[in-house]
């Protein structure tokens, strides 16, 4: 009898065995490797996010000694709208740190903005009007970027003067509200609104609902009632500075150059030459608030909570 044929083949199944061994050693030592490489990712993002904070997290306004005689400086850029840096809180608040600094022998407010909340716009243009009045001595002036439209020309207009380039967009006096209207996709494609409330005026403007007339109506008119604000803003800021046209007001942009030919604007300048050849104080001095490290993180994660119950206010806008 030959047992030899019933017997395992010792040293394949050795060499197989060690294989098998060596295999499972390389895929766990290649499993650590990579835990470690995303720990030490890990632990580096959280070092970088550590040092932002650190370098960041107590606000961004530049805080100065009183005295010395300086140009102070204001930035409005972007939209204009209740949270960012160009909220009416931030702007604000580096307009009443630049008046009350007993060097300021004026304040130049750059703008670059097309617009935004009519709210916002207003606040501002209010508490610059107030500002005027409690330091006349200090001038305020305008100095617009690439572009001043709508919410950002309705707080310009409150300046004691506007400067701008040549070819500066200027104007956009209007204000609108926008949507859409979903019912005839909706019908082909077979879907139904079902929509309960309670007032029925409650679902107003609803996109996938037909639009009612009435409300239509209802809109167009608070529009227009915000626009005469917007309007009265500007004609008591500028004065008979304005050489009114139709289409003043009707929502059209102007170059700088032809703004300055309307009565929208008074002359060329930069932020630079405002301060050294209106102000005579070259040294200019940035009171500017931005958010900081912990408001932006607080910005993203927290307040967009809210941002859906003012969406529909916030389509009504100045631009």
């Amino acid at each position: 009898m030959n047992t030899s044929q019933n017997e395992p083949n010792q040293p394949n199944w050795e060499r197989s065995a060690l294989e098998k061994i060596a295999l499972d050693g390389i895929i766990e030592q290649r499993r650590r490797r990579r835990w470690g490489i995303f720990f030490k990712l890990l632990a580096f993002a959280y070092l970088g996010v550590v040092l932002a904070m650190i370098a960041d997290w107590g606000g961004s306004a530049d805080k100065f000694s009183e005295g010395g005689k300086h140009t102070a400086l204001v930035q409005l850029n972007g939209v204009i709208q209740s949270r960012g840096d160009a909220s009416a809180e931030n702007v604000i608040t580096a307009l009443q740190s630049a008046f009350e600094d007993k060097g300021t022998q004026g304040v130049i407010l750059s703008i670059n903005s097309p617009g935004g909340s009519p709210v916002q716009a207003g606040i501002m243009n209010d508490e610059i009007v107030r500002l005027r009045k409690l330091y006349p001595n200090i001038p305020i002036y305008v100095v617009v970027e690439d572009i001043c439209a709508s919410g950002g020309y309705y707080v310009a207009a409150a300046a004691d003067k506007i400067f701008v380039d040549k070819a500066s967009i200027v104007g956009s006096i209007g204000v609108l509200m926008d949507g859409f209207g979903f019912t005839g996709a909706m019908e082909k494609l077979g879907i139904e609104r079902r929509l309960l409330t309670a007032g029925k005026n409650k679902g107003f403007l609803d996109p996938f609902s037909p639009q009612d007339e009435n409300q239509k109506e209802y809109a167009q008119k608070m529009l227009a009632e915000i626009h005469q604000q917007f309007v009265d803003v500007v004609r008591k800021g500028r004065g008979k500075r304005l050489k009114e046209t139709p289409e003043m007001f009707s929502g059209l942009m102007w170059t700088g150059a032809k703004s300055i030919d309307m009565g929208l604007a008074d002359d060329y300048g930069s932020v630079e030459s405002v301060a050294r050849d209106v102000i005579k104080a070259a040294d200019i001095r940035d009171y500017t608030v931005k958010q900081n490290f912990a408001e932006k993180f607080a910005s993203r994660f927290g307040a967009d909570m809210a941002e859906g119950a003012v969406n529909a206010f916030n389509r009504m806008v100045l631009r």
